[in-house]
């Protein structure tokens, strides 16, 4: 055998070889893997991952190597986390201040704005107690005005009545039955009237029987007291309604200033803003329809009148009825002068009265009789004739100023049980006050030495 075919041969056989090892590598991997041994409540059933292709060509990953950090390297870590360690705790730090700052702010601000408001609180009470003060001053002084006009417009009964009685208690020291018959005798001749005077006498033994009289402080409180009683009757007005007429019956004998009277009333509820109508109900005088025209003019307010001669209701009834269709606030209505004893008169004003009550119904609203200080005991008979024919509600007590028989109010008042409604200290417009007996009492009884010292 030729060396050419020697290596023929060993080809084929290396190529045999070959050949052999590749179909047992291919059969070692085509060969099943013996099956997994299952652990019991551990190994959960997994899903056979997918083969990745070309894994089997890749090389395996080189294992990496752990390199140990130096000295140096730990150091720097350990100063980089106390580093960073010491910024968190300055920043925690540093919240927790501006958080106290903030609260301390607000708590600043809440106690700032609390004495803003205590502040305000004390400055609005200091200015209304500086209002109240204000206003009880200026209520004083009014109150003293007021009682300094009616003082002057009594001033010939305080010289007379007062004086008398005060010269009378000087330098006594019990009650006399002489002292008794004087006091007794002043109240009659100053016009309070017997029975009052009875009345008082008897009060004064109770009240003041068995003190000391030589206080003169309290003989006059008594008597005080006592006008205050007696005076303070109180006149039931009733109140105005919107749309209707509020009518004012005026009734009184001649020469007692009932027109004038009339006019100051008109003049007072003009300046109270009510819109006036005044009725010439006093047929029997021309001189009066023309005396209350002129007040029309000086206030200024309308006047209704009749002819002369006319019937007095016929004129009241109309002047209501104008009244309610121009929506007019208050009527005044006049009548004649007339003596209280003249029976056919008096008959004529309950006509009037029963008139004027159809025209509106309850009217009139008010029945004010005119009485003349200076008449005395005759005002205290007129208010009770007057009274029996007409309810007269209310005394309108003229010419006070001129008179030292002022003592007639309280007779009035005491015996007839009639209010005072107005009292005339003068001639002026504003002279007709609206009585108020605590003022008068004042008026006519304060100052006593002075009085005294002037009789």
């Amino acid at each position: 055998m030729s060396f050419a075919h020697i290596l023929v041969v060993a080809a084929v056989a290396a190529l045999v070889v070959v050949v052999a090892v590749l179909l047992r590598s291919r059969s070692r991997r085509a060969a099943p893997l013996p099956p997994l041994e299952r652990k019991p409540e551990i190994e959960l059933h997994r899903a056979p991952e997918p083969a990745i292709r070309g894994t089997e060509d890749r090389a395996p990953a080189a294992p990496v190597e752990e390199t140990k950090a130096g000295p140096d390297e730990l150091r720097a870590k350990e100063a980089a986390a106390k580093e960073a360690a010491a910024k968190e705790a300055a920043a925690k730090e540093a919240a927790a201040r501006e958080t106290a700052a903030k609260e301390a702010a607000a708590k600043e601000a809440a106690a700032k704005e609390a004495a803003a408001k205590e502040a305000a609180a004390r400055e609005a009470a200091a200015r209304e107690a500086a209002a109240r003060e204000a206003a009880e001053r200026e209520a004083r002084a009014e109150k003293k005005r007021r009682v300094e006009t009616v003082r002057k417009g009594l001033h010939a009964t305080r010289g007379g009545l007062v004086a008398r009685l005060s010269r009378l208690f000087q330098g006594r020291k019990e009650l006399s039955p002489e002292l008794l018959a004087s006091i007794e005798e002043v109240l009659i001749t100053s016009d309070v009237g017997a029975r009052t005077t009875d009345r008082l006498v008897a009060r004064v033994k109770e009240g003041l029987s068995g003190k000391d009289l030589s206080d003169a402080r309290l003989v006059w409180e008594f008597l005080r007291e006592e006008a205050r009683r007696i005076l303070g009757l109180q006149a039931e007005v009733p109140p105005m309604r919107p749309g209707e007429p509020y009518v004012i019956l005026v009734l009184g004998v001649n020469g007692v200033g009932k027109t004038t009277t009339i006019g100051k009333l008109a003049s007072r509820y003009k300046s109270e803003g009510k819109s006036v109508l005044l009725a010439a109900a006093d047929t029997f005088r021309a001189a009066a329809v023309q005396q209350l025209q002129i007040w029309g003019r000086r206030v200024p307010c309308e006047v209704v009148s009749g002819k002369e001669g006319a019937d007095p209701s016929s004129v009241a009834f109309a002047a209501i009825e104008r009244a309610k269709a121009e929506k007019v606030d208050v009527v005044i209505v006049d009548t004649a002068g007339r003596l209280h004893t003249k029976v056919p008169l008096m008959d004529e004003l309950k006509k009037i009265h029963r008139v004027v009550g159809k025209a509106q119904e309850g009217a009139p609203h008010e029945v004010l009789l005119v009485l003349d200080a200076n008449t005395g005991q005759n005002a205290i008979q007129q208010a009770a004739t007057f009274r029996e024919a007409v309810p007269v509600t209310g005394i309108v007590l003229t010419k006070l100023d001129g008179t030292a028989k002022g003592g007639v109010i309280l007779g009035i008042c005491d015996e007839q049980k009639i209010p005072v409604r107005f009292i005339g200290v003068g001639e002026g417009i504003d002279d007709l006050r609206p009585f108020e007996p605590d003022l008068f009492v004042s008026a006519l009884f304060d100052d006593v030495e002075e009085i005294s010292a002037a009789a």
